[in-house]
Formats: C-alpha cells, structure tokens, sequence
C-alpha cells in the first residue's frame, strides 16, 4: 500500500518510524516532513494544508491512504475535500470530517458535546462580542482561579489561568476585543479550574469501534518542577503511573464509551484519532480536552510502545473492523526528553548545527526529529522543538534517565532540555 503521511513534526517522525515497519507498506510519503522522516519514506514539498496539491500527488503517485498528523488539515476539512472529489474519493483518509474535527477546533462544540453526553468536565459560560458585558460579570462573580480559553485552534497559546479578576477581565478584553488570537478568540469558554493531576488518553475509533493506544502523560512548561511558560511539550512518560486498572475503567466508562457513543448519535464522520486530555481530581476523571490527532510530544512514547502494525490499525480504521483487533503493548516504560533551541518558547535562532546523533549506538533509544533540516552533510536546527529522544526502561525513572545520558552526547549551540520529567513518579 502506497500511504500518504501529512505532518512535519516529532510525531510524524514517530508515526513514520512504526508505518514503516509494517509489511502491508509499499511506499510511505510524508508532506513535507523533516529530516528524520526521510529516514522512514519520501519526504514531498508540499503543505499540509495544500489540499489542491496533496490531491495532485496522490492521483500521480497511486496513493492509496492519506494519514493526518496535525490538526489543522482536518479542521480545514481534509476528509471532506477527499470526500467529496470523485478522483480522489476512494482514498481513505485517517482523520475525522470537518464537523469531527470541531471536537478540537472548537473548544464551546466540545464543552456542549460533553454536556449532551454527560461526559463529565469543568462547569462552563461561552461569551463573545454579543455578550461581553455579561461576561465581564460573570468573571467578577466567579470562583478564584478562573480558566479562560480562546474558542478556536491558537497553536496550544490559548488557554489561560488567571489567579485573579483583574488579570481575568484583561485578559478576557484581550482575547474579545483585542483579538489577542486572533480569530479563535472571538469567542472565550470560560471554565471552572480544576485542580489534580493530568494524563493523555488515545483512542482509534472507526466511528462504530475503538481501541485503547497506550496512555502517556506529557510536560508542558519549560522549566524544572513545572515553571514557567507553556511550551508545544518538553517532554512524556508512558504508562502513567497512577492510571492503575481501576482508574482507566473509569475512564472507559464514563468517558470513552460515552465519547464513541456521542459521535455516533451526532451522526460524526469520524475515522481517526481522539486525543483527550484527563485531569484526575481525587479519584475521578474529567476531561480537559478533546484533540482530533495523536499528541505530541506523547507520540514518540506511544508508538515505541505499541506492538501492533500501525498500517493493519489504519487500514482496520478505514474499513469499520476496529472491533477485530485487539492493542499489545510493550510492557516497558518509555520516556521522551525534547532538546530545544535557546530561548523558546519565545524568539530563538536557527541553523545552528547538530553534532553527536551519528555516535548514538544505543539500542533501547530513538531520536525522533522534530525541528531539524539537511543542510550539506549535516544537520541543523529549524524549529523551537528540535529533537525528542525516547529510551525504554523497567521504569519511568530509569527511561528518563537513559533519554538524559543520550542527550549529553547531542550538541547545538543554545540547547536546552528538562532534567525532571516524569519527576513524580520517581
């Protein structure tokens, strides 16, 4: 099979690096791609968001699957462009339709779709330009800390927690008024903050079926203990410690069930990946978040841990047959540690050479490459997330300390990583 992989991040190498191992698989292309994905296929210039020439390539290349990496093709509507298009319509595309997608791209569809099926998640209020004074006093009647989210995608920026109602109604001014997202903030769900501890649930679901990847818990801020700015993710474990088997039958039950069940009943078109994000306060879960494509950095630790053929689960996908298979997982723990440049997540430099990949012998790691370019014989740096080393380990610690032991062979000027990730569960 002949497979079309969108995407240019650490995920899509991690995506990559499994397809290619599959037997089913006649030749992988990835749009645009990055260095590491080369190793795995053919990397092709072309945006993921050209649907007009990402169509082009597949009826000249005999394209027989389109895989979506990153949300904004499917929020654009990918599946439904291929849909809709005789030439092009045969070709499954692993990804949800653009009202599916909405799950992601709109954070007040999620809320309500949650709130139709009693999936449980934080007390909400959506409020744009039409009702902004109201919402100015909710916010002042509202219990200390308020989160506010900007409705649409805004590149993982747009959820803030504010400690108090002066920074609230600023920054509620900001997102409404000002436009402090753009457009995905013309409309702010504002949410009752939740405290506990998160975790990454990944579900594949033919719309009718589903299976359980492996579960993995990631690492936003970019400083030690959990400080500081929030970054695209520095870093993941898998399993998640406490997600013990009585925890996740509660998450079957009263969230993935019900998720699978409402997608369904909404009549969604839905062939892919739901992401969602689970804080456990006490001992229940609530859902943060829905994503409508795998995570990243949480990729590069699941797909190491996943036995099963990731094109046979695809293909499965494709033809509603989720419910024949059954998901092996290494029992190992994994860890990612992400490598960055200097001075992300705000302004940074690139271009800065890569040195010591070529020394990693080591057989139990994986660098996945993330924002990094070919240049002559070698390779630099071209992104915020350069690289993402994963190692496997009998525990969560001794996997991160692996992944960190690799990362004191890899050099570019500026690099920056976590030292503590998955620090407690140490």
């Amino acid at each position: 099979m002949n497979i079309l992989l969108l995407g240019s991040g650490g995920r899509e190498h991690a995506l990559a690096w499994k397809m290619s191992q599959s037997n089913l698989l006649t030749k992988l292309f990835i749009a645009p791609g990055n260095t590491g994905t080369a190793l795995c296929g053919t990397n092709v210039n072309i945006a993921a968001t050209d649907f007009e020439s990402i169509k082009k390539f597949c009826v000249d290349n005999a394209v027989e699957m389109i895989v979506v990496g990153p949300e904004e093709p499917l929020v654009k509507g990918i599946y439904d462009f291929f849909k809709e298009d005789a030439a092009i319509s045969h070709i499954p595309v692993i990804g949800p339709s653009k009202k599916g997608a909405l799950l992601e791209g709109s954070k007040a569809f999620a809320k309500a779709f949650m709130q139709t099926h009693n999936i449980p998640s934080a007390a909400y209020r959506e409020f744009d330009e039409s009702n902004y004074e109201e919402g100015v006093a909710y916010l002042q009647s509202h219990a200390l800390p308020i989160v506010l989210k900007a409705d649409g995608l805004a590149a993982g920026k747009g959820v803030i927690i504010c400690q108090n109602y002066i920074e609230a109604v600023a920054e509620f001014e900001l997102m409404i008024q000002q436009s402090k997202f753009g457009e995905a903030s013309k409309k702010v769900v504002v949410e009752s903050f939740l405290s506990g501890i998160e975790m990454s649930v990944f579900v594949l679901t033919d719309g009718n079926h589903y299976v359980i990847l492996p579960d993995a818990k990631d690492y936003k801020r970019i400083g030690e203990g959990d400080k500081g700015l929030n970054t695209g993710g520095m870093g993941a474990i898998s399993p998640v410690p406490f997600a013990d088997k009585v925890f996740m039958q509660k998450i079957i039950d009263k969230i993935v069930e019900p998720t699978i069940e409402g997608i369904r009943k909404d009549k969604l078109e839905y062939a892919g990946f739901v992401f969602i994000g689970i804080i456990k306060v006490d001992d229940e879960p609530f859902v943060i978040e829905y994503n409508c494509r795998m995570g990243d950095p949480e990729t590069e630790v699941v797909m190491p841990r996943l036995k099963n053929d990731l094109v046979t689960l695809f293909e499965a996908t494709a033809q509603q047959k989720l419910n024949e298979i059954k998901i092996e997982t290494d029992p190992r723990s994994a860890a990612t540690v992400v490598a960055v440049s200097g001075g992300y997540p705000g302004e940074y430099e690139k271009g800065k050479p890569i040195e010591g990949l070529d020394l990693i012998q080591e057989e139990e790691t994986i660098v996945f490459h993330a924002g990094t370019k070919q240049q002559g014989d070698g390779i630099v740096t071209a992104g915020g997330r350069v690289l993402a080393v994963t190692s496997f380990g009998s525990t969560v610690q001794k996997a991160v300390e692996k992944s960190k032991s690799i990362l004191e062979i890899i050099e570019f000027d500026g690099m920056h990583f976590r030292k503590d990730i998955g620090y407690e569960f140490y």
